[in-house]
């Protein structure tokens, strides 16, 4: 019997989500999965074709357009990190612009986007080993995940994380900035029709507010290793 299993990681934006999913991923040999990545590349993808910005959504052109976006996950050889591609091209530092971050939440509301996101994540994790952090995987695309995490962390230290991550390339950005799109990514996250996101009835709640990364990833591990041990 096969002892790997599917890790879901859930949360709010900037509590260490990737990072931590990553880093475990490394750990385990298993193939690691950035859901937020795929909604961003999408997003990214709307903003070029001028379906969305900050005063407009075309929901009804971006829907038709399904057919000639394709997104997947291909290997990065120079760090040999799997990243989300776009038709065949990766925009890994683009699609995690503020202003791709404004629009993401309101592209994750759409049905019908959805679905075809979780297609892929599904494929993805057919044989397992996978670890993947989003917004609703351990509700919506793995509900049956045999492990499941929620990390949770105060709004003003989530924006001083995003902040500090930004500056690295936009040094124009402001942390009131970054601040009001975490409370407003947080409101559209949450309140949205479908798969909105919360903490799955069986999930791990992890607080990751004073907490290394050191830290959290032995006590992320203190739950994994011994269920992976157990499927042995």
């Amino acid at each position: 019997m096969s002892n790997k299993i599917i890790i879901a990681i859930d949360g709010t934006s900037s509590t260490g989500k990737s990072t931590l999913a990553k880093r475990i991923s490394k750990q385990l040999n298993y193939l690691y999965i950035d859901s937020g990545a795929m909604y961003r590349a999408l997003t990214y993808y709307a903003i070029k074709r001028k379906f969305i910005s900050n005063s407009h959504f075309d929901k009804t052109k971006l829907i038709a357009d399904i057919p000639n976006i394709n997104i997947d996950f291909r290997n990065n050889l120079t760090n040999n990190n799997l990243e989300v591609h776009l038709n065949g091209i990766s925009y890994e530092n683009k699609i995690r612009s503020l202003e791709v971050s404004n629009l993401v939440s309101e592209i994750a509301t759409v049905d019908e986007l959805r679905k075809q996101m979780v297609l892929v994540q599904h494929a993805l994790g057919l044989n397992k080993g996978v670890i993947m952090d989003g917004r609703d995987i351990g509700t919506v695309v793995f509900p049956n995940a045999e492990l499941k995490f929620y990390l949770e962390a105060t709004t003003e230290l989530r924006a001083k994380r995003r902040y500090d991550e930004l500056l690295l390339t936009d040094k124009n950005i402001t942390y009131d900035e970054v601040l009001d799109n975490i409370k407003l990514r947080d409101n559209q996250d949450t309140t949205r029709e479908h798969s909105p996101l919360k903490k799955a009835n069986d999930a791990v709640l992890i607080n990751t507010d004073n907490l290394t990364l050191d830290e959290l990833e032995s006590k992320l591990l203190s739950y994994i290793n011994p269920l992976i041990t157990k499927n042995l």
